[in-house]
């Protein structure tokens, strides 16, 4: 297991082969190699991430009926793998939390309106939470575990033979890994040598099991051997190791190298969904929560962006207001937007 202090100099990434490698990563080398502007977007991408998560627990405590599979804890992997690509790469998101939604640009307001099914929502209301935006290169969520694993792989197969420089990320957790369409995706991917990433956000459970309990094996990343395919497990609290081997792998993707498979260790301090109640207690104890919560990636980040001198306490504090308003206008905008009527419901549906 991979755990490290907020603000701790050094990181260790392990790259997957028999011996299993450790590379010692210097954290502060890292973040003076990537642009200010950079650093900046990533921490108010997840800080605009936990505020969109808090205004849908907020939504649904008043009431209002909506799926949330929360980002809380985990607003690092996404955004930092995010920020890796080019506007005209692709992602296939799954189904926790909305980071990945908000790292490729999609506003909140358009997603919390697909949340309440309204037709001003970003799928017209007839997606929910499986959201997508083709124009931003988010090829959708899909309804399924893992059926998007195997999808990634065709993405990339399209990506070759149009001859283009771009990458595909496909995010999903540790229990996808034990799906057949991950091992089909990742065997087609490395026959292909498709330009993808796949990213395996390990937050210790699935559902309420612990993932020791349920994966053959302890690290994900391991199964990369079989399929001939480099392997990484990282820190998946901290936002600046992520950003450092993804872009590696998309680099790599780019240039005709193939996929990998990156193992993001984390955790989830909420529930599993906005219906659990019971993450204190009922399947993990208090006490654990928050030990994690202590390793909280935001903070972590916005540490290492004060330590550097590239942001003050008032801009952290403006950065965490301009969030929560975003948010409250969002959600406004959602409410008050109106739901599609019955011809709109029929409209883009094709038969051949």
């Amino acid at each position: 297991m991979i755990e490290k202090n907020i603000g701790s100099e050094f990181t260790e990434v392990i790259a997957i082969d028999k011996k299993q490698k450790k590379i010692r990563l210097n954290r502060n080398e890292i973040i003076e190699k990537i642009p200010k502007d950079k650093l900046i977007k990533m921490y108010k991408d997840m800080v605009r991430t936990r505020a969109l998560d808090e205004k849908l627990d907020s939504m649904l405590n008043k009431g209002i009926s909506l799926k949330q599979h929360s980002t809380y804890g985990q607003e690092a992997g996404p955004i930092g793998a995010i920020a890796t690509l080019d506007q005209e790469d692709y992602i296939l998101p799954y189904h926790r939390g909305w980071a990945w939604a908000i790292g490729k640009g999609m506003e909140p307001k358009y997603i919390i309106a697909e949340l309440l099914g309204k037709k001003s929502g970003c799928c017209k209301g007839k997606g929910g939470p499986q959201l997508a935006n083709f124009e931003l290169g988010v090829l959708g969520r899909s309804g399924v575990q893992a059926a998007h694993i195997p999808i990634c792989a065709g993405v990339g197969f399209a990506i070759n033979y149009r001859n283009e420089k771009k990458a595909c990320i496909a995010f999903f957790g540790e229990g996808a890994s034990d799906n057949g369409n991950f091992h089909e995706g990742l065997n087609l991917a490395s026959i292909w040598k498709a330009p993808v990433v796949y990213i395996c956000e390990n937050n210790l459970y699935m559902q309420f099991d612990r993932s020791n309990e349920t994966n053959s094996v302890k690290d994900i990343a391991v199964r990369s051997i079989g399929y001939d395919i480099p392997g990484y497990i990282v820190d998946g609290n901290d936002v600046i190791s992520i950003y450092h081997i993804v872009l590696k792998a998309v680099k790599d993707a780019k240039s005709g190298k193939g996929p990998s498979l990156i193992e993001t260790k984390t955790y989830r301090t909420g529930g599993h969904t906005g219906m659990d109640k019971t993450h204190y207690g009922g399947y993990r104890t208090k006490e654990e929560v928050n030990k994690w919560k202590q390793k909280c990636p935001i903070e972590r980040l916005k540490n290492d962006l004060l330590e550097h001198k590239l942001i003050t306490e008032n801009d952290i504090q403006e950065i965490k207001n301009k969030a929560i308003d975003e948010m409250n206008i969002s959600e406004e905008y959602a409410v008050q937007s109106d739901f599609p009527n019955l011809d709109d419901y029929l409209a883009d549906v094709f038969c051949k």
